[in-house]
């Protein structure tokens, strides 16, 4: 089963999150099939690639809660 989540990078204290497309048993920080998007949290800044997350939904991907709250933003 492909998921939609966040892939947590960037350094200590200053995180930065990728929208990812990946499998579902893959560790959290695993390889990805694709990025979708970056999320800058304590710079408020929200990149996605719109597109790409609707082809994906389109193909059976399950979005997770988190990812879920960012695209109602």
């Amino acid at each position: 089963m492909v998921k939609i989540r966040l892939i947590r990078s960037g350094k200590k204290n200053d995180p930065v999150y990728k929208i990812v497309a990946t499998e579902s048993q893959k560790a959290r920080d695993g390889q990805a099939l694709e990025v979708l998007g970056i999320w800058h949290p304590r710079e408020n800044k929200l990149n996605l690639e719109k597109q790409k997350i609707d082809k994906w939904l389109s193909n059976g991907a399950v979005l997770t809660e988190a990812v879920r709250k960012l695209l109602k933003k």
